[in-house]
């Protein structure tokens, strides 16, 4: 049975870590992907640049500084330059020895879990190479099913739809659009990824009876809990669009929390691998 980024009016919730879990591992990591499966989640945010060999690295910065030992940018190194750098060891001792990972690496843990990858391209330098070694990921339908290509750059995303057919892909909106279904039929996306800030159930109930998937960004618990703490009405809204079914897939950083949370609100199955947490606070 395939993967599906529609959760149709039965399907469980896809709860999604932003980057994988991680609030408890490292970011952009098999390590974050698989903390990710054991606290219930059903897919990825992760973050994509080209090597200068021309490889897709899953890598959230255009340079290798900030999250591994190594620097400079990802362009100007080999696949196996990258891939050698520790990536764990800034974010904890029990990480150190993490490594980057090649985007076919993560799809075949995506496959061994049964996971889908929401994978945003961050490649600014070489667009026309992307594509092309996307090109080659995607010819094996059982990755194809699997990935959401997302970006801001809906005019990329065009493109990469129009040269990969069968392909999937997301715009990422951070500010409310005067028609949003219009944005998403004029790049010809098959998901808007709304940010929660600027999620508005009409939008969504328009969207949703196009056809059109959601994944709705949380963030982390703090950000959450402030936003709620200075007036604004995200706990309602999530609330309403998790009972109306208007998410099919609910990301942010702790995937422990998403659970819970939608638990609460009856959109989230037991997930077998799921360790017994208590209840959230929020109400």
């Amino acid at each position: 049975m395939g993967f599906s980024f529609h959760t149709g009016e039965t399907g469980p919730l896809h709860l999604c870590g932003h980057r994988g879990h991680s609030i408890g591992a490292p970011e952009n990591t098999l390590a974050a992907m698989r903390a990710c499966h054991d606290e219930g989640g059903r897919s990825c945010e992760i973050d994509t640049v080209l090597t200068s060999d021309g490889e897709i690295v899953v890598l959230h910065d255009l340079s290798v500084d900030r999250t591994t030992d190594g620097s400079g940018p990802a362009s100007a190194l080999t696949a196996a330059e990258i891939t050698k750098l520790d990536a764990g060891s800034w974010f904890g001792p029990e990480f150190v020895g993490e490594r980057i990972s090649t985007l076919t690496h993560f799809l075949m843990l995506a496959r061994e879990l049964d996971m889908g990858l929401e994978v945003e391209v961050k490649e600014k330098v070489n667009l026309d190479g992307y594509i092309r070694e996307l090109k080659k990921i995607a010819a094996d339908p059982a990755n194809l099913e699997r990935m959401m290509m997302i970006s801001f750059d809906h005019a990329s995303l065009k493109r990469i739809k129009k040269e990969i057919p069968g392909i999937l892909t997301g715009g990422i909106a951070h500010e409310r659009y005067g028609d949003p279904l219009a944005v998403v039929k004029c790049a010809d996306l098959d998901e808007l990824c709304i940010d929660l800030a600027v999620f508005n159930l009409e939008d969504a109930r328009r969207l949703k009876a196009n056809g059109i998937a959601i994944r709705c960004h949380a963030y982390a618990p703090k950000k959450f809990e402030e936003a709620v703490r200075n007036g604004l009405d995200w706990t309602e809204t999530l609330k309403t669009a998790l009972s109306e079914r208007l998410i099919d897939t609910l990301s942010g950083d702790d995937v422990a929390w998403l659970r819970r949370f939608a638990e609460e609100n009856g959109r989230a199955d037991r997930h077998p691998a799921v360790r017994s947490q208590p209840s959230s606070a929020l109400s």
